[in-house]
């Protein structure tokens, strides 16, 4: 038996592989099978099962996919009814692979659906459970995503089912179980998830918040739902397509990889109002980008951005990005549901620079010289686009807290005419914000590099005192 965790930093999403004689299964798969697909293939194996703990809501599964390509079949727990060809197991239910077992736990709670998988060795031994987002390590999955699709399914209900399925179908297995979960910190799906992505029950039973012994059910309920922030837009679009069904990822794949010249991508752009997405990194986009396009880079949490910054799953997009990273963009799109990929600008940015085109940058000032000019003019309007809960543990006094995942809501507080410094933690969600704000008419925005974490040990020591122009 071999069990590996396939884990996705920039969603904090973990997917399973696990193999006995030759009989493989796969937990919670990405949108793409070729990662699957090629463990298989080395290890000589045929991938029989792909086993979904629920219908996800932060990412779009790749299932169908995997399954039309292997003829695996796809199992979800009790209540579940997918909208496509898949098995619906009973609680309790034994699947056998291999010399393993996998025994079927229906635990509502995140979802009505939700479903943990208890994995029992050769020896008919308690194993492992993949508690998909029923159990984090340090958290339990969050009860109130399910009511932004059905409105009458409330985050108490869910989180009353959630206390009875953890103290009656995890917390009652043996302290050696080891815990895989289907999320890690960074993850919108909890609130308190630590950075370790493999834990055991009784470790949990010790540390986790959620598993105390002396905790009743009311108390669960509220410290459940206290602190939950707004998740982002994107989540109930993915728990649809999960649900009902989506175009192959190969199809996706195929028109997002289309190259585009110069000439071709502007008429592309013109004709089908596309959102030009610019993927490169944080030091070449201010340098200079293709005006009206905005700055989403490839190499920080990308995909989670787009969809809370993108309304639309639809909405037509054209990328430009480094040479050689035109795949991993639009897989990383197709991940959370933007399936609309017209194409990229073949040759990246500079292809544009050559043909002679209008380019912009963006003005940028180090901390060391915001801190010059800000000592020296109280008065300049800063926005802090981090997280509420970051500003109220530490900010830069005077400084407005302006979070980058509520600027489509809150554009109007904003005034054109003003010159904005903006910056968030380390400089990507700040530089995100300066080029959608840039797209959309403000011309006088400055990005911060470094953000807060060079504020905080050059800037913040001589501008402590000044209070600053909280008006917008």
């Amino acid at each position: 038996m071999k069990i590996e965790q396939i884990y996705t930093g920039c969603l904090a999403e973990a997917a399973y592989y696990i193999i006995s004689e030759g009989e493989a299964i796969i937990i919670d798969p990405l949108r793409e099978s070729k990662p699957y697909l090629e463990r298989a293939a080395a290890d000589n194996a045929k991938i029989k099962y792909v086993l979904e703990t629920h219908f996800h809501a932060d990412f779009v599964s790749g299932h169908i996919d995997l399954a039309k390509k292997t003829g695996a079949t796809i199992i979800f727990g009790p209540t579940a009814k997918p909208g496509y060809d898949a098995y619906v197991a009973a609680d309790g239910e034994l699947l056998s692979v291999g010399k393993i077992k996998i025994k079927v736990l229906h635990t509502p709670g995140h979802t009505l659906e939700s479903t943990s998988y208890l994995l029992l060795d050769e020896n008919g031994k308690e194993h492992a459970i993949f508690t998909g987002d029923t159990l984090f390590i340090g958290d339990v999955g969050r009860p109130d995503l399910v009511q932004k699709v059905k409105a009458e399914i409330t985050p108490e209900y869910l989180a009353g089912l959630l206390f009875d399925s953890l103290r009656t179908k995890i917390m009652t297995l043996p302290d050696s179980v080891i815990v895989y979960p289907g999320h890690g910190a960074g993850s919108a799906c909890g609130k308190k998830m630590d950075k370790e992505t493999t834990s055991t029950i009784g470790k949990q039973k010790l540390f986790n918040y959620a598993l105390r012994a002396d905790m009743t059910k009311a108390e669960f309920v509220k410290e459940l739902i206290d602190g939950l922030t707004e998740p982002p837009q994107y989540f109930p679009g993915n728990v649809i397509m999960n649900l009902k069904g989506y175009t192959s990822v190969d199809e996706v794949l195929a028109k997002g990889l289309t190259p585009l010249s110069v000439k071709e991508f502007e008429t592309v752009w013109e004709t089908t109002e596309a959102l030009v997405i610019d993927a490169r990194t944080v030091q070449d986009f201010p340098k200079g980008f293709i005006p009206g396009s905005i700055f989403i880079g490839i190499d920080d949490t990308f995909a989670p951005w787009v969809g809370t910054l993108v309304p639309d799953l639809m909405q037509p997009i054209l990328l430009v990005c480094d040479p050689g990273r035109e795949e991993e963009v639009v897989t990383r799109l197709a991940r959370v549901g933007y399936d609309n990929t017209l194409g990229f600008l073949k040759g990246g940015f500079k292809t544009w620079v050559e043909s002679g085109n209008a380019v912009d940058s963006l003005e940028e000032l180090t901390a060391e010289e915001f801190a010059d000019k800000f000592a020296n003019n109280s008065h300049l309007n800063v926005l802090d686009a981090r997280r509420a809960s970051e500003h109220k543990a530490e900010h830069v006094i005077g400084a407005v807290n302006f979070p980058l995942d509520h600027l489509n809501k809150n554009m109007s507080m904003l005034n054109p005419k003003n010159k904005y410094y903006i910056h968030c933690a380390g400089g990507y969600r700040s530089l995100i914000m300066a080029s959608i704000l840039r797209s959309r008419g403000f011309v006088k925005v400055v990005n911060i590099k470094g953000g807060y974490k060079a504020l905080k040990t050059t800037a913040l020591k001589t501008t402590e005192h000044i209070e600053v122009n909280t008006e917008l």
